[in-house]
This record gives structure tokens, C-alpha cells and sequence, in this order.
């Protein structure tokens, strides 16, 4: 197998933080020639006995799922990373161990994230979804669009206003760590040693494949991973750069200070190459429940050249069209079997200007740093905005309605006059 590469996921809690809020953060590195998309899907009530056709498989539906908001492979039902109505947050990670992925079509760990952020109002009940529909659905199947097989299983991070939890899988068996305070974040590698919540099978089969004693302290992590986990935070890896970035600014980690820390290339976190950071996401989640959370989502590759756009839950929000990929229905070449023999144009349109202007900031360093400048000045601006409304308290849901559109428009505006 290559070197497992995929994504980065953070999160910052009080007295870490700033302001006393949890920030979250996350990098989507995907296949660079794939389009993310940010989409949002309002809540609604279900029929009993309704299904819901995930990316591969058909489920059972709930009564109620919430409003969320997704930055999602375009060519799949779940997500990279979300956040719903009640500011629960969740990113998943690739994580490969000593037990064998499965390449039957089940679960997707990025549908699992869709369906924890439909179905929990907290980040414990999410991990409750989540380790429900893996036991009752399983996991696996291409995680990519291609004919090439690329499957793993599956670590989550996931945040709300008060808390966090770590949650790892192999297989069907899983670890949840509670994280009450301070920093955490996860990337390619199974890391939980204090399993706070477990599948009641996890020591068993352990010991019944040879991998635990049975005497010494068992360690989630050691156990089921096949690297050592004390060369992981010894190396430089993107699990330890990562960490190490966080531990530099303990104690006054903003929205600001997370964006700079996905940004980075100097650790790998923002990823260059074949496989890149194809997206990305920051969230502010307030311990104050009157204050409303505010999700930050690029929607375009390289966070070091794009914008972090925010979005704010309120009543009336409409698709967020410019962001949203061309859909082919029952035609398109994921749903069609076999699957991905064709490759469709997903892009959306800040995708396009995205990527008409990038080809501009290779060629010329004179224009790429003024546009670069002017996009910085832009984002800039929107945080300035949202802190005014955290520190105000007070929010104009009419204008929070089109706020992470609006944001669009004005990037796409500045590629275009630069275009």
C-alpha cells in the first residue's frame, strides 16, 4: 500500500481558545481534479417507513432530520465535513489498521457524517448515530470516483458547544474518546489510548486475534493499528505538525489562527500534489447558546488561495447555488453500474473562477499577490463581521439568510475583474 495521505481535522476547546468558544477546523485532502461543493439541505419531517438512498446503499429513515451544511465530494451523497442547526460539527478521516477493509458497497464514512449531523443535536449523540448505522449497515466501498478501488475505514472528530469526541473505527469495532478541554485533533492514524465509550466486543476480539494479552492495559490505538503509535507522535508527521501547531498557539486559538494553521505547507497539513486540499472548513461554536454559531467554508482547493465564506443557520436559507455542483440523476456515472466509467463536468461556477484565476497567480506574481491580496482583504472583512455580531449580540437573520451567497458573489467578482 502507498502512504496513507488524506485530511486533517482540529479542534480547540477553552481555556485554549479564545473568548471562551470551541473552534473547529478541518482539511479536505481528496483527488486533486475533484470538485467540492458546499450544499445545504433544510430540515424536514419523514413518513414512517421512508428510506434515504445514501451514496451506495438504501437506509431506513428517520422521523426528523436538521438542517445542515456540507462541504461534499460532488459526486456523493455524504460529506467531508458539515455542521447542522444545533452547531454539532463533524470530519471524518481515512485510517487503515490490522484489520482488513471491506470493499462491499455499505456505508461511507462521509455518509456517516451526513447522517450524525441529520440525526444529533449533540457531538455524544452523533456518536451514538454513527456507531448504530455501523452496526446495523457496516462500512465500505470505493471512496473515490474511479474504477480504482481506494477504501479505508474511518476516525471521526466531532464538536459542539461543549464538548468534543474522538471516534474511531475498524470494521465494525470502534473507540470514542470524550475531549472536555484543551486541543485534539486526528489525521491518518487510529490515536485513542483512553477509550471513554467502546464497542463491547473491542477487548474480545483483541484478544481472540492475538493482538492483546489481555494483561497489559489495553490501548485502542496499539492494538488495532499496524504502525507503532509512539513513532507516530515522535516522527514528523501531519498528526504531529498538526498538534504541535495547536500547542503553539494554546491559550488564544481563534477562527483566524485555525484558518492559518490549515494553510500551512510547511507541516503537509495543506496538501500539494496528486492528492491536495480540496476544501476546507472552520467553525466558531460559542459556549453561549443565545450567540449563533458561525461555519466558515472555502469551496475551492488550496486554502492559501481561497476564501473562507461564512455561513450562519437561519430560517429561509435557499440552496446555495453558486457552490453547487450540475446534478445528472439516475444518468450519472456513479449510480449507473458498473460504476465510473464516465467522469462528468461537476464543477461549479466559484469553482470555474477559481480555477481560471489560479492559472493567472502561477504566471504572473505581480497580479497573483494583489488578487491574493484582495481575496485576504475580503475574508477579512467577514470575520470582522461576524465578530461585531458575537460581540454585538445581535444578528440580522434577513441578512444571515444570503450571507454565505453573498460572499460568493463578491469572490467570484474579484476573480472576475481579474480574469
Amino acid at each position: 500500500m502507498a502512504e496513507p495521505s488524506s485530511c486533517d481535522t482540529f479542534v480547540a476547546l477553552p481555556p485554549a481558545t479564545h473568548n471562551n468558544r470551541i473552534i473547529f477546523g478541518k482539511n479536505s485532502d481528496r483527488p486533486a481534479d475533484e470538485v467540492q461543493e458546499i450544499v445545504y439541505f433544510p430540515a424536514s419531517q419523514h413518513k414512517p417507513g421512508e428510506k434515504v438512498e445514501c451514496t451506495y446503499i438504501e437506509i431506513e429513515q428517520v422521523p426528523e432530520t436538521y438542517a445542515v451544511v456540507l462541504s461534499r465530494p460532488s459526486w456523493l451523497w455524504g460529506a467531508e465535513m458539515g455542521a447542522n442547526e444545533h452547531g454539532v460539527c463533524i470530519g471524518n478521516e481515512a485510517v487503515w489498521g490490522r484489520e482488513e477493509v471491506c470493499d462491499d458497497e455499505a456505508l461511507l464514512g462521509m455518509d456517516l457524517v451526513r447522517l450524525g449531523l441529520e440525526r444529533a443535536d449533540t457531538a455524544e449523540k452523533a456518536v451514538s448515530v454513527i456507531v448504530d448505522l455501523l452496526e446495523k449497515y457496516g462500512q465500505g466501498g470505493n471512496c473515490m470516483e474511479s474504477h480504482m478501488a481506494f477504501t479505508y475505514h474511518n476516525s471521526f472528530l466531532i464538536a459542539d458547544r461543549k464538548e468534543a469526541w474522538v471516534l474511531e473505527t475498524s470494521e465494525k469495532h470502534w473507540a470514542a474518546e470524550s475531549v472536555k478541554e484543551g486541543v485534539r485533533n486526528i489525521s491518518n492514524q487510529l490515536s485513542i489510548t483512553k477509550v471513554d465509550r467502546g464497542h463491547p466486543e473491542i477487548k474480545d476480539y483483541a484478544r481472540s486475534k492475538g493482538w492483546w494479552d489481555g494483561e497489559k492495559e489495553f490501548d485502542f490505538a496499539a492494538t488495532y493499528s499496524y504502525v507503532n503509535t509512539a513513532r507516530m507522535t515522535m516522527t514528523r508527521s501531519r498528526y504531529c505538525e498538526g498538534y504541535k501547531l495547536l500547542k503553539k498557539h494554546e491559550g488564544r486559538i481563534s477562527a483566524e489562527t485555525m484558518m492559518a494553521i490549515l494553510r500551512d505547507k510547511e507541516s503537509g497539513i495543506n496538501m500539494e500534489g496528486g492528492f491536495m486540499t480540496t476544501g476546507s472548513m472552520v467553525s466558531i461554536l460559542p459556549q453561549d447558546p443565545s450567540l449563533p454559531c458561525v461555519h466558515f467554508f472555502t469551496g475551492t482547493p488550496d486554502p492559501e488561495r481561497s476564501v473562507f465564506k461564512p455561513f450562519i443557520f437561519v430560517p429561509n436559507i435557499t440552496q446555495l447555488l453558486k457552490t453547487s455542483s450540475p446534478v445528472f440523476g439516475p444518468e450519472d456515472p456513479v449510480k449507473k453500474k458498473p460504476r465510473f466509467q464516465t467522469k462528468p463536468d461537476r464543477r461549479h461556477e466559484l469553482y470555474k473562477k477559481h480555477g481560471s484565476v489560479a492559472v493567472l497567480m502561477e504566471v504572473s506574481k505581480e497580479k497573483g499577490d494583489k488578487l491574493l491580496k484582495q481575496t485576504r482583504n475580503l475574508e477579512k472583512e467577514k470575520i470582522n463581521e461576524m465578530e461585531h455580531i458575537l460581540q454585538s449580540r445581535h444578528l440580522d437573520a434577513d441578512q444571515a439568510v444570503n450571507l454565505f451567497s453573498k460572499c460568493v458573489e463578491e469572490e467570484i467578482r474579484e476573480y472576475t475583474a481579474n480574469d
